[in-house]
């Protein structure tokens, strides 16, 4: 299993220049709240996924400084320099790997993390979008091609809702992105289906290892489609055409589903208490582990953000066994007591 030993990190959020060593087993990074622990875990989270899970990479950038840059040194020597410079031509984030350059990380040079932050555990109480991106973040490690269909289609939307936006706007204006839409919406559509599917038939045996309870929880997609998902996508977004005028945006497709919740048999929402609704976000991760060593034979990195604070005892001990083979890095606002085999690192 490769680690990363040595991440270094130049002008990145509230750093400008710091080095730290990881353990291949725990290290737990502890500071005050804005001392940029969690700084550390979306660089890790951009040098081996090519994106921030926080903002785009002006968002990254130290405040007026001119430029950012990510090392990553991983222990079979390999490594990855990722460096962005918002004055160059280009405007894009470069990718440096066995001396060449990309503008974005290929699929071949990604590595699996699974990321647990506290607005996971806020994550059946938020907005459908925060579920869709849960969801699609999941499938996107596992599938490269679902993160293109992602991609091709947000753009296809926002060309359709400027139209839409438009005094005058014929069906013929709408159709070119009407099949755009429909062409990568239905792999989003089916792709999610099939592994909301797939974690479905495992979500109720996770959470009740964690529990100790027979309580059921089941989790479902708001838009199963039967026969051809992109015919049907097509007909859809046609049959909406005048709707969508009066709106000003597209009102149907996969940006406007969800994922539902079940806690034995009524909305999870309405009657899950805090700690159920907790458990159920920690067995979703334990499957999220379990499913990328399946799938991708590789253990993934575990970055977990100031989230032991959010559980009780018991739970951080579930997480704790259930992941211990892995690399871990956490943050915390105190250092871990019940913890002594980690390396810790205090900002």
């Amino acid at each position: 299993m490769a680690v990363v030993d040595k991440l270094t990190v130049q002008n990145i959020r509230s750093h400008e220049n710091l080095t730290i060593e990881l353990s291949p087993t725990v290290t737990v990074i502890t500071g005050s709240n804005g001392s940029g622990k969690t700084s550390l875990l979306e660089s890790i989270y951009i040098g081996l996924q090519g994106s921030s899970f926080k903002g785009g990479d002006n968002d990254v950038l130290r405040h007026e400084a001119p430029w950012w840059k990510i090392d990553l040194l991983f222990n079979d020597s390999r490594k990855y320099t990722i460096k962005f410079d918002p004055a160059k031509q280009t405007g894009r984030k470069q990718f440096i790997i066995d001396g060449k350059t990309n503008y974005r990380l290929l699929p071949k040079n990604k590595y699996q993390v699974v990321l647990f932050e506290p607005e996971d555990l806020r994550l059946l109480h938020g907005s459908p979008e925060r579920r869709r991106k849960f969801i699609d973040r999941f499938i996107s490690q596992i599938n490269p091609l679902y993160a293109s269909a992602i991609h091709k289609y947000d753009r296809a939307l926002r060309q359709r809702n400027n139209l839409l936006k438009q005094s005058f706007v014929s069906a013929d204006d709408l159709f070119a992105w009407n099949v755009a839409l429909s062409e990568y919406g239905a792999m989003i559509i089916e792709q999610r289906t099939a592994f909301i599917e797939q974690i479905n038939n495992k979500l109720g045996d996770a959470y009740r290892e964690i529990s100790n309870d027979n309580d059921l929880v089941t989790i479902h997609y708001s838009h199963t489609i039967i026969g051809d998902t992109k015919q049907k996508l097509l007909n859809e977004l046609h049959a909406h055409a005048e709707r969508d005028k009066l709106l000003g945006n597209t009102s149907v497709g996969p940006h406007r589903h969800d994922v539902i919740f079940e806690f034995n048999n009524s909305p999870a929402l309405s009657v899950a208490s805090r700690g159920e609704v907790r458990t159920i976000i920690l067995a979703l991760k334990f499957l999220e582990v379990g499913i990328i060593e399946q799938i991708t034979g590789q253990k993934p990195l575990i970055l977990l953000d100031d989230v032991f604070s959010e559980l009780d005892l018991e739970r951080q001990k579930s997480l704790s066994d259930t992941i211990r083979a892995h690399q871990i890095v956490i943050t915390s606002t105190h250092v871990l007591s019940d913890s002594p085999n980690y390396k810790h690192i205090e900002l």
